[in-house]
């Protein structure tokens, strides 16, 4: 049998690249395109099991809301969902017997990525993350950078070594700080999603560097997350939850 899948922002890019995917699947049906404007009716008439969703920042957590209230289960590609945010749909998962998985990266190299920063993160004294989207991106930090801010911070019990003195000649040219590690966003055209992490201690540094080069790159996670949401308990966040790694 045949997983029943409707796509939250089918006309964007992403959403575009996930419509794709599903229809080249022997095991998925893409029975709803759900664009800007659409009602999302359209998923509950179609008889969609799962929504994707790859809409904007400000409109993600409500489009998970209505499918979740539905008994549809959701797969969240959509960056800007808060701890607040989240905290809510599980509730919902609750509530409805649905299941919610949020993935700030789809790439399976990104998630090795965060994994591997997390182990450094011990070792070193300080970090910094530099990450790169196209210039249409809509939220900054990414919800990458950020997530793998929150791991690296997880893997440690002594805070980072940052710098005391000195001041900003350009305001924000030192980033966002994130319980001290450093963010700096870049959005320039060409870009698809990069990051580095930057490690340092004494007499050395270690960087970590995933570069996503097409949007193809994150379409064997959101396909994996597709099949295996039903079997998720309530709400999931991290692809690498779905990986043997």
């Amino acid at each position: 049998m045949t997983t029943r899948v409707g796509v939250i922002g089918a006309s964007g890019k992403m959403g575009t690249e996930v419509c794709r995917a599903v229809e080249a699947d022997d095991d998925l049906e893409l029975v709803a395109r759900a664009g800007r404007g659409d009602s999302l009716d359209m998923l509950v008439d179609s008889g969609a099991e799962v929504a994707v969703e790859f809409s904007t920042p400000s409109t993600v957590k409500d489009n998970a809301a209505f499918c979740l209230t539905r008994g549809i289960n959701v797969v969240i590609g959509t960056t800007g969902l808060t701890s607040s945010d989240l905290d809510e749909l599980r509730e919902l998962t609750r509530q409805y017997d649905a299941r919610c998985f949020v993935a700030p990266n789809f790439a399976v190299g990104a998630v090795l990525m965060m994994r591997f920063a997390a182990q450094a993160a011990p070792h070193f004294d300080s970090v910094e993350i530099i990450e790169r989207h196209e210039k249409q991106k809509l939220d900054a930090p990414s919800g990458t950078s950020l997530r793998t801010a929150g791991l690296i911070n997880e893997a440690r019990t002594e805070p980072w070594d940052v710098p005391t003195s000195g001041k900003e000649t350009v305001e924000g040219a030192r980033g966002g700080d994130v319980d001290g590690v450093r963010i700096h966003s870049l959005r320039t055209s060409g870009s698809v999603a990069h990051q580095e992490v930057i490690f340092g201690s004494v007499a050395q540094t270690l960087s970590i560097r995933h570069d996503s080069l097409d949007r193809s790159s994150f379409m064997p996670g959101v396909i994996l997350a597709i099949k295996r949401v039903g079997t998720l308990d309530e709400l999931t966040v991290g692809l690498e939850a779905l990986l043997d790694l």
